[in-house]
């Protein structure tokens, strides 16, 4: 467990005296730090954007917050761990793409119901996936990739971090869209997978924007495409697939924050007001950006809804790929 700083000694002396008989009053939450249970690695990046948003939380809401680092089982430990938790509003999970949509489609069991054990608090960021070719492929845009596909049917291949992740997801569905025939290898990690491209082992990937950039500007991979609806301004000169012809494409990893099942309402809505409110300020949208990384928008019934819809689009997706389950 690590404790989230403020950004400054005085917005965490601020947070620390928030105990103070007065203010605790006023305001019964938070009272104690607050455990918030990552399903992932301390240093990745669904570790270091949370970090990032809690430390704008923690002067907004004078609450100290706690990371808890709960890898293992693509989310899967974690989150059933939020969903034992005692629902006190002292432990929140962070919750994402993969935990909340595509796993409940994907693994034959799992030790939660996404769709009934944790209460939505908002959505935090998005993180973006490029579509990736190695510097000196002949493909230079989405539509030669996909002519090429066509032309070779079963003969190109591409990689993604794991069975499962966004990556994959928007691998399938780049093939369901294009109508395309080719083959997925699945990698331990984006390094290993950004390697072999590079080395010409591979014809594309699908990964995250923050990993692959770097290797884009050094001139070693080529972005064809960003996997956004619209242009993201960090990336303003990579076209979207959905301009490339394939309308309606969008693959965005996204994490937000959840409560277990029970927390009492006015805690929920404490922090989702609070959450919303310090993801409008420039200061958190910058923060966010310089880990490559979008604010998200929106309110807390915008997360819940949008949850839903995300868990039907990769359900019908698993389904219409016959993805094989996982156990």
């Amino acid at each position: 467990m690590r404790l989230i700083p403020a950004l400054t000694a005085l917005a965490l002396s601020a947070a620390c005296s928030f105990t103070s008989a007065a203010r605790a009053a006023d305001n019964p939450w938070p009272q104690k730090p607050v455990t918030v249970i990552v399903a992932s690695a301390a240093g990745g990046s669904a570790d270091v954007l949370t970090r990032v948003v809690l430390t704008h939380l923690a002067r907004e809401t004078h609450a100290n917050f706690v990371v808890d680092n709960r890898p293992g089982a693509a989310g899967n430990i974690g989150m059933a761990q939020v969903k034992r938790a005692a629902p006190d509003g002292y432990t929140l999970g962070y919750g994402n793409i993969n935990t909340l949509a595509i796993n409940p489609a994907l693994f034959s069991k799992l030790p939660y119901d996404a769709r009934q054990d944790f209460v939505p608090v908002g959505r935090m960021f998005s993180i973006y996936n490029l579509l990736v070719v190695r510097a000196d492929s002949p493909v230079k845009n989405v539509t030669e990739l996909i002519a090429l596909a066509r032309k070779s049917p079963g003969k190109l291949s591409y990689a993604a971090a794991g069975t499962g992740s966004s990556g994959h997801m928007g691998g399938e569905l780049l093939k369901k869209m294009a109508g395309i025939d080719v083959l997925f290898i699945p990698y331990n990690g984006d390094p290993a997978s950004l390697t072999d491209l590079a080395g010409g082992r591979l014809d594309y990937t699908i990964t995250n924007a923050s990993v692959a950039w770097p290797l884009v500007k050094s001139g070693k991979l080529r972005a064809l495409a960003i996997t956004s609806r619209e242009r993201v301004t960090l990336y303003p000169n990579v076209p979207t697939l959905n301009e490339s012809g394939l309308k309606g494409y969008e693959n965005v990893s996204w994490g937000g924050l959840v409560f277990p099942k029970g927390t009492p309402q006015p805690i929920v809505d404490k922090l989702s007001t609070a959450l919303e409110k310090v993801l409008k300020t420039d200061s958190l949208r910058q923060d966010l950006a310089n880990a490559n990384a979008v604010a998200a928008t929106g309110t807390r019934a915008d997360f819940i809804q949008f949850i839903t819809s995300e868990q039907k689009k990769w359900a019908d997706l698993v389904a219409a790929a016959n993805i094989p389950k996982q156990n």
